[in-house]
């Protein structure tokens, strides 16, 4: 499995965003341990400035993981 760059892989699970459709007032779930590595793969995968996201790490239909929200 190759990553593109536009990939998640905070676990080494593979996730795909479609990073044209995150656009403001969206959010994505990445179900993960690792929150901080995935945040960090968000920034550097969507090339989207810090300042215009949110997250929260929470558990959504029994899976733990990492809420994003594009604000701005």
């Amino acid at each position: 499995m190759r990553l593109s760059p536009t990939d998640l892989s905070p676990d080494g699970v593979r996730v795909c965003i479609d990073w044209d459709k995150f656009i403001v007032g969206t959010s994505i779930f990445i179900p993960c341990v690792n929150t901080k590595m995935a945040f960090r793969h968000v920034l550097d995968a969507s090339s989207i400035d810090r300042s215009s996201l949110t997250k929260r790490v929470c558990i959504e239909k029994g899976k733990y993981g990492l809420r994003v929200w594009r604000i701005k």
